[in-house]
């Protein structure tokens, strides 16, 4: 029996909706608050808004793609629900960067791992970055709230083999390992969570925050590219829109203004403050784009006599915080340990390599295990993170220099998955590297990951979690916004997502921008209803 398509039904009762693509003439759009991004920041709020009743558009650059076009084939998946066709990376190609671009942006295509804000990192905001009223204590509510309405709870299913290796090393190992939540109801287990899911389990912001805005009375721009926003003194008076083509390639020639009483920017920690430079804001302290972070990731591969089928079941289930706050928040650069699943397309690029090589590292798939280490990167003064730049064209890029400082996490980080790889009955390791290759003992490769050229290029990076550019705090001088998303220039202009984190925060943070958004729409409600 078919799966309804829930969003198809709700269009077919007359949900209001625009695409872009298919605009015969410009068009003006009107509404009380304009939000730009559909993703975990924009959905929340436009669902918060719309119930308080106010009128809500928002706004999304990529295609609506629903249950029915998810066909959990990649090549459809990556060039359809991606930034840049799955194409984005660092200004130097030594970094892919892996963000949707679609209704319901990032929460459509990731793994579901959801976990609040370690309390660490709100305590390091609070006394570095001069944030307020962010504390463990006072967020616990909201991260409750919005567990409750997506349905985070820890996965009760048997971890996947990828996962139990995690599982088995740290036992071993007396390291410690922890069940993923998952924002999840019904799921499948099926593991193709990257390419949309077929069966609406994923609460996703397309199967929940934005249909509940499209009932209440609420309207949907899609592919539409904001691209400057207008401003006179300090305030917006309106936003420029681009129609995109269908494929979200290229603009179509068509205009679209919009005209709200407030603006939200929720389109993350590169294109939020890519508008704001096109858009010539406001900033006098130079801060928008700065301190962008990412959870910059680095990969260790195994071979298991057994089959692991990495390309099965709930994608990642089981984590190891480990080495994540051993030194401190300021100490050398820590790192959380999770596993992505290896679909063949993203296994290759992983492996990078070709010809005969390949096809080895493809033929082995069903016995390959991939574990991944997250990089906290922001909290210690040699740890910078990157900025965000405008190209010729005006679309934003993340210029992201590594730091010594950044080398040493990641060496230790091979070092630590080999261990855990070894310990969980590996028979060989290879540390994602071009002068790498299977060892088949732990001491032969810890030898090896010493004596590597650790250096851009020849080091396998990548990243799903940008963070930073509009960083939230109390002193202008520092931070784009107060600490309740406004910003510190423009009275009409809140900015919700995870580009006003100060910092990487060490977890996946889809829950920690569902979180932190719901606190912060909520408190825009009441500030709309006393301008």
């Amino acid at each position: 029996m078919p799966v309804p398509d829930l969003f198809r039904e709700g269009l077919a009762r007359g949900w209001k909706t625009y695409d872009g693509s298919r605009l015969d003439s410009d068009l003006t759009l009107e509404a009380d608050v304009a939000i730009i991004g559909s993703g975990a920041g924009g959905g929340t709020t436009a669902e918060i808004l719309s119930h308080a009743g106010y009128k809500v558009l928002l706004i999304e650059e990529g295609p609506l793609k629903t249950s029915s076009d998810f066909k959990l084939l990649e090549g459809e998946a990556y060039s359809s629900l991606y930034q840049e066709g799955i194409g984005r990376m660092s200004k130097d190609g030594a970094i892919s960067i892996l963000q949707g671009r679609a209704v319901g942006g990032t929460t459509l295509v990731n793994w579901t791992s959801s976990f609040r804000t370690p309390a660490q990192t709100l305590e390091h905001w609070a006394r570095e970055h001069a944030v307020k009223g962010h504390s463990e204590e006072a967020m616990a509510p909201w991260f409750e709230h919005m567990e409750q309405r997506l349905g985070v709870a820890p996965w009760l299913i048997p971890p996947n083999a990828n996962n139990e290796v995690i599982r088995n090393g740290c036992e071993k190992l007396g390291y410690n390992w922890h069940v993923i939540p998952r924002n999840v109801r019904g799921c499948w287990n099926l593991g193709y969570c990257g390419m949309g899911c077929p069966t609406n389990a994923k609460q996703s912001m397309l199967v929940t925050t934005i249909p509940a805005t499209l009932e209440n009375g609420g309207e949907l721009l899609y592919l539409a590219r904001a691209q400057r926003l207008l401003i006179t003194g300090d305030q917006i008076t309106g936003l420029q829109c681009q129609g995109m083509d269908s494929r979200c390639v290229a603009p179509n020639g068509r205009t679209i203004t919009v005209k709200a009483r407030h603006y939200v920017l929720a389109g993350g920690g590169i294109n939020t403050p890519g508008l704001l430079m096109r858009s010539e804001t406001p900033d006098p302290y130079k801060r928008v784009g700065k301190r962008t972070f990412l959870h910059l990731v680095n990969f260790s591969a195994a071979q298991f006599p057994d089959a692991i089928s990495p390309f099965y079941g709930a994608p990642q289930s089981i984590y190891s915080d480990h080495f994540q706050w051993k030194d401190g928040t300021t100490g050398p650069m820590g790192y959380k340990l999770e596993v992505p699943p290896l679909h063949p397309a993203l296994a290759a690029t992983l492996f990078a390599s070709y010809g005969e090589t390949s096809a080895k590292h493809m033929a082995q798939l069903p016995h390959t295990h991939m574990m991944l280490a997250l990089m906290r990167d922001g909290f210690h003064p040699d740890s910078p993170g990157g900025s965000v730049e405008l190209r010729s064209d005006g679309s934003p890029v993340l210029d992201y220099n590594l730091t010594p400082y950044a080398w040493e996490g990641l060496k230790r980080a091979f070092h630590s998955m080999a261990e855990i790889q070894f310990a969980a009955g590996a028979s060989s390791v290879m540390p994602l590297h071009s002068d790498a290759q299977y060892i088949n003992s732990l001491s032969k490769t810890r030898e090896r990951i010493d004596s590597l050229s650790l250096e851009l290029y020849r080091t396998r990076l990548a990243s799903a979690h940008v963070m930073g550019g509009c960083a939230m705090g109390e002193n202008p001088q520092t931070a784009v916004t107060d600490s309740l998303g406004r910003h510190h220039q423009i009275r009409n202009l809140s900015i919700h997502d995870g580009s006003l984190f100060p910092t990487s925060i060490g977890a996946n943070p889809q829950l920690s921008v569902y979180g932190l958004t719901a606190k912060l729409a909520t408190q825009l409600v009441e500030r709309l209803k006393n301008p």
